[in-house]
């Protein structure tokens, strides 16, 4: 029996990169998975995955910019499975135009509704959820780049990632005495399908060099199997070869142009 038998997890963003390999290690240790995501073909894809290994996952896809959505699958997690231990609240989301020079009004509310409202929207729903079954915890999939600030990142995701944290320490200080934890987990670059996404593309051989989605995975595993009385409130984790230590002229990481 694995480690996290009988323990129901929900993870968003659960149809690549962190979120996949999250849940298809929280599943072989034992935990039901619950895979939310926009697009229900890649989260069945995962589900598949677990399903041969023989573990059990359920797909709940959904947009979780909508507050209502994510009540609905709060609701439909408890009712189909009876409970909800953990919430891996790891949707998340940048933009190529992310620089001040390139930024419109679209891109801010794209950034500030998956990376900072929706994380909000899992939190609030499943508090009641955790109060009522005497605790719970939940692991928020940060960034470095909201702890340090980089041009790497922009203005919109530095700010809703910062506030992630703010989130969770909060979480902490209110929630305690309910015996609910929260844990910002705060990586520096991961080699994931959102690279794609910068407005420098990112070479193969420094892919290599960053941490990888099972490194993260492994992560979410071990404060998992934490004791309850443990509350790991943040970590911040980067590859060795830090990127953010050079300079911004040395990295390559910034577009010489603005909003190129």
């Amino acid at each position: 029996m694995g480690t996290l038998a009988k323990q129901v997890i929900w993870i968003t963003g659960a149809g690549s990169g962190i979120g996949e390999a999250a849940a298809l290690t929280l599943a072989a240790a034992g935990a039901t998975v619950v895979l939310t995501g926009r697009r229900r073909e890649m989260l069945e894809s995962v589900a598949d995955r677990i399903a041969a290994a023989g573990g059990t996952a359920i797909v709940e896809p959904g947009d979780l910019t909508s507050a209502t959505n994510v009540q609905k699958i709060a609701q439909s997690i408890v009712s189909k499975l009876g409970r909800l231990d953990v919430l891996v609240n790891n949707a998340g989301v940048n933009i190529r135009d992310r620089s001040t020079a390139a930024l419109t009004p679209e891109g801010v509310d794209e950034l500030i509704s998956t990376n900072l409202s929706a994380t909000f929207y899992c939190v609030t729903s499943v508090l009641p959820i955790f109060r009522s079954q005497g605790g719970g915890l939940m692991i928020h999939t940060a960034s470095w780049l909201g702890r340090y600030n980089h041009k790497l990142a922009g203005a919109g995701y530095s700010a809703a990632k910062q506030a992630v944290l703010a989130m969770s320490h909060s979480i902490n200080m209110e929630e305690f005495g309910n015996n609910i934890r929260s844990c910002a987990v705060c990586p520096g670059e991961v080699a994931t399908p959102v690279l794609e996404k910068r407005p420098v593309p990112v070479p193969q051989e420094e892919k290599d060099r960053m941490l990888q989605p099972q490194d993260l995975a492994d992560i979410i595993l071990m404060i998992c199997q934490l004791p309850s009385r443990i509350c790991m409130n943040e970590i911040l984790v980067s590859p060795t070869w830090n990127r953010m230590f050079l300079s911004q002229e040395q990295s390559g990481l910034v577009a010489e142009r603005p909003g190129a």
